[in-house]
């Protein structure tokens, strides 16, 4: 039965295939693009896990379905999804919706190539060494190497493996036989990724040592000394410094070019992770919150976050030019890098990654680069950087905000103070009563569909609200949504 045509297929039917595409973009068009960005819509339609498990029909069957039916389970995933694009969705490092970067994305998932060798994926080979060149020059390197990674948690754990090799080539044949005790240092504010990414590459996390912040969340380069004796007296040996350009609570800027001076002085391997602060880089107004990038070994970069390319865009950016990251990472493998191939086989890039296949992600912020041109990006990250402080402006009037600190970034940190809690500051039980505030409005909001926001504790501080402003498509009347949604919200508590 091989040759029997399987029920509703549409292999073999390419007017059928075309028309179902056509009308799924149709559906796309109308209920993500123009209803997920409309600030009339919600924001998500919440149901609860084993209703939801219901209203899919997730079970997969042996018989296939009409394409009518196929039509209606696109509406319903996209109904029941969170519409990330919406104005009112502030709950991530990364929103809204660039439609040229959406269109690279198209492109990219219609021609399903991998991004390793120049014979599979010729104009992206080219392109994407185009687009890291840009975002290197941007950091202030004429020359370097770089990748695009599956999120910034792999482009700072690659630097942590780079970074290592380099020092001690000989564990990529020997494994951690060929290392002394090895000691990291990063801020108490880092990404998650530089414990997880230790604990991946066998050095544990206890090879991750902790430096002091200072109020505002920024790395206080005297401890980062003291760590370091600490760690050489303990035995250990130093390696790597991560600074953070863009916590991703409190959005603070490690003081780079101090940092540098430390890492040069003991000569230390300096990563950046700039991941949700790197586009600061395009403004000529902000840029000095990364003064010092540029002594940087290391830099990871995530554009989908707040230029809106989409997830997922993430560049490892390396300034090093002696091929590290094909020496660190390669295994030449000769059934896709052969080199006797017709071409300059340096343009296979493939074997400067773990992965073997390995999605396209330049297209989508090259496209929209083209579009926008620096000076329109530019215009992005400013106009992010002045509604989050006519936010700010703003919440300082109303009775029943407060601030946890006055922001650097577009991170507006702040809580919710109902009615029976204001002006009882002094009461014993004031933090912890203020501190179910948040999740309390958090899930009437959701439930409503009505906007998201995160929330978190930090540090002594118990929960408060953690605003993002990041879309490029806010307004000033979308922060003035924001603090009077959260009024109604909170007006019973």
């Amino acid at each position: 039965m091989a040759d029997s045509k399987p029920l509703f297929s549409l292999d073999g039917d390419p007017m059928a295939a075309e028309a179902l595409l056509r009308d799924v973009f149709g559906i796309v068009v109308d209920e993500v693009i123009r209803k997920g960005t409309s600030a009339s819509e919600k924001v998500c339609e919440w149901k609860e896990p084993e209703e939801l498990k219901q209203l899919l029909d997730l079970e997969l069957r042996s018989q296939g379905e009409a394409s009518e039916q196929i039509l209606a389970r696109c509406r319903e995933v996209i109904r029941y999804s969170v519409k990330t694009c919406h104005p009112h969705f502030f709950n991530q490092l990364f929103s809204g919706l660039d439609p040229h970067a959406l269109a690279g994305r198209i492109v990219t998932e219609s021609l399903n190539t991998s991004q390793y060798t120049y014979e599979i994926a010729p104009v992206f080979v080219l392109m994407e060494e185009e687009v890291l060149k840009k975002l290197r020059a941007l950091v202030g390197w004429s020359s370097g190497d770089g990748v695009f990674c599956p999120g910034g948690s792999i482009s700072n754990m690659y630097a942590v493996n780079l970074a290592r090799y380099q020092r001690y080539p000989d564990c990529k044949q020997r494994g951690l036989r060929a290392l002394p005790p090895l000691a990291l240092f990063t801020s108490k504010e880092c990404h998650y990724s530089i414990k997880k990414g230790a604990a991946f590459l066998g050095l544990g996390t206890n090879s991750v040592r902790v430096v002091k912040t200072d109020e505002r969340g920024k790395m206080v380069p005297e401890d980062l000394e003291r760590q370091i004796s600490l760690a050489e007296a303990e035995g250990a040996v130093p390696f790597l410094v991560s600074a953070t350009s863009g916590t991703t609570v409190l959005g603070a800027f490690d003081p780079l070019e101090a940092i540098a001076d430390v890492c040069q002085r003991h000569g230390l391997w300096l990563h950046v992770d700039a991941a949700w602060g790197g586009s600061v880089l395009l403004s000529q107004t902000h840029r000095h919150l990364l003064d010092g990038i540029q002594r940087a070994d290391s830099v990871a970069w995530n554009p989908h976050k707040l230029l809106t390319a989409g997830l997922q865009c993430s560049a490892l950016l390396l300034r090093d030019t002696s091929n590290l990251l094909r020496r660190c990472h390669g295994s030449q493998a000769s059934y896709l890098f052969q080199q006797d191939k017709f071409y300059d086989v340096a343009l296979d890039t493939g074997d400067k990654v773990v992965q073997c296949g390995r999605r396209v992600d330049c297209l989508k912020l090259w496209l929209m680069w083209k579009a926008q041109g620096g000076q329109g990006l530019e215009r992005r990250v400013d106009q992010a950087f002045a509604l989050a402080w006519y936010l700010v402006e703003e919440l300082k009037k109303r009775e029943g905000f407060e601030l946890v600190m006055e922001p650097e970034f577009v991170n507006v940190c702040f809580w919710f103070v109902p009615p029976s809690l204001r002006g009882k500051q002094e009461s014993p039980d004031y933090s912890e009563r203020l501190a179910k505030v948040a999740p309390v409005l958090k899930e009437r909001m959701v439930k409503e569909g009505s906007m998201m926001i995160g929330y978190q504790p930090h540090g002594t501080r118990g929960n408060f609200f953690r605003m993002v402003v990041a879309n490029p498509a806010l307004t000033q009347a979308d922060m003035d949504f924001l603090l009077n949604e959260l009024e109604r919200l909170g007006q019973d508590l």
